[in-house]
């Protein structure tokens, strides 16, 4: 099971896209209540949004953004059974991939 979630909606003209990903997002300075050890760092690294294969927003993202990250904008046009695939790559080498229809 995929750890991102997408929804699109088409309004104008334009789709709006919207995303959540299932993510610890530790930054690496927070303490284990019980050990009172640091829990390592564990964060997306990179993004990436394509639009039917051609890649429209690539990004790095850092450990300051929050657990369960949630992302949307607007694209321009995006006509419905156009497909919106969505990546990520974290520190630790994990990644997920998922594709969407817009609807």
């Amino acid at each position: 099971m995929s750890s991102i979630k997408i929804r699109s909606k088409r309004m104008d003209g334009k789709t709006q896209i919207r995303m959540l990903i299932a993510h610890p997002m530790e930054h690496g300075r927070n303490r284990d209540a019980k050990t009172d050890s640091l829990i390592p760092a564990h964060f997306i690294q990179k993004l990436t949004v394509k639009h039917n294969k051609n890649v429209i927003i690539s990004g790095n993202i850092g450990a300051n953004v929050s657990k369960d990250p949630y992302f949307a904008f607007m694209l321009k046009g995006g006509n419905i059974g156009d497909k919106i695939t969505i990546s990520w790559v974290d520190n630790l080498g994990n990644k997920d991939t998922q594709d969407h229809i817009v609807k």
